[in-house]
């Protein structure tokens, strides 16, 4: 119970009286198992225009042993940049789960629960789901979690607001903040052709995004993940990836989230990764920068 307090204190401070709050704080206390002291930063370089600074101990922790990698990070980045491709990989690798809030409203919506119709109007005019939503959804998610003995996470698509990044700090100790970035018009051109399976809920893409250099800038390409066979009859394309909802999303996101790069940034928690390309290119590239090695990636690059 004195657990609980603490949290209820922290989130109190940070001005989320509510008991979906409260519970939140409390349930990701129980998936945080080691915290970091350390209050210095240093820069981190790397090649491919990654320039971030993060705490030493951080990097520290990124070597541990299977059974001690109860690691807590956060990506954040606009909408259709990739978060939930890096981070599904990164949970694999290191044996974590991968929350996305996404996926948690898209859970709800299909549902038909109470909150459905309340989010189905939200999401299909691109606006961003409210804390108290979000935080009563991640709840639930954390309360299954832990009555299943997770430990760590990979939180992708939360905190959006500073307030939730307040709330999120004032329970648990975040490891490090992981920015992805990604040119603009390959951004509008990959949310725009991204498909689904209406069968198998397969997440695929028809867009060739093929941009050229120019004025200094270096080009880029990123090939298309096409459907297996069958599944090609079955693409959908979401209610919310229209051109006009996808750039309501990107001015909603630098309104409201780039604070929260700057909130990370200023406690030296922030690893800003620009993509250079599609996965083939991007992870080994972000693997470098987190000091991880994929040994199943490495040997299908070598045959």
């Amino acid at each position: 119970m004195a657990v609980l307090s603490r949290c209820s204190r922290a989130v109190t401070a940070a001005t989320t009286p509510n008991a979906a709050a409260a519970k939140f704080s409390y349930l990701i206390r129980a998936l945080s198992p080691f915290s970091s002291s350390s209050s210095s930063s240093s820069t981190f370089d790397a090649d491919n225009g990654l320039n971030s600074r993060i705490k030493p101990a951080v990097l520290g922790t990124l070597n541990r042993e299977p059974k001690d990698r109860n690691v807590q990070w956060v990506f954040l980045g606009c909408p259709g940049v990739g978060k939930g491709t890096y981070a599904s990989r990164l949970s694999d690798l290191l044996g974590i789960p991968h929350i996305a809030t996404g996926d948690l409203v898209r859970d709800e919506l299909a549902s038909s629960g109470p909150l459905s119709s309340q989010l189905k109007e939200i999401v299909n005019q691109g606006k961003l789901v409210s804390d108290e939503i979000i935080i009563d959804l991640l709840s639930k998610r954390l309360e299954a979690g832990e009555a299943k003995g997770e430990s760590g996470f990979i939180l992708d698509g939360f905190p959006r607001t500073v307030r939730q990044a307040e709330i999120l700090e004032g329970v648990t100790d975040i490891d490090l903040v992981i920015n992805l970035k990604l040119r603009e018009e390959a951004l509008l051109a990959k949310c725009l052709g991204r498909r689904i399976c209406s069968e198998c809920g397969g997440n695929y893409n028809v867009a060739c995004i093929d941009i050229k250099a120019e004025n200094g800038k270096p080009g880029m390409y990123m090939a298309p993940l096409p459907p297996p066979p069958q599944c090609a009859s079955k693409l959908i394309t979401r209610a919310d990836d229209t051109e006009e909802v996808v750039k309501q999303r990107l001015r909603i996101y630098q309104a409201m989230t780039l604070p929260v790069e700057d909130y990370y940034r200023s406690r030296g928690k922030l690893l800003e990764f620009d993509l250079p390309g599609g996965v083939r290119e991007s992870w080994p590239k972000l693997l470098h920068a987190l000091n991880l090695e994929d040994e199943e990636h490495k040997q299908s690059a070598a045959a």
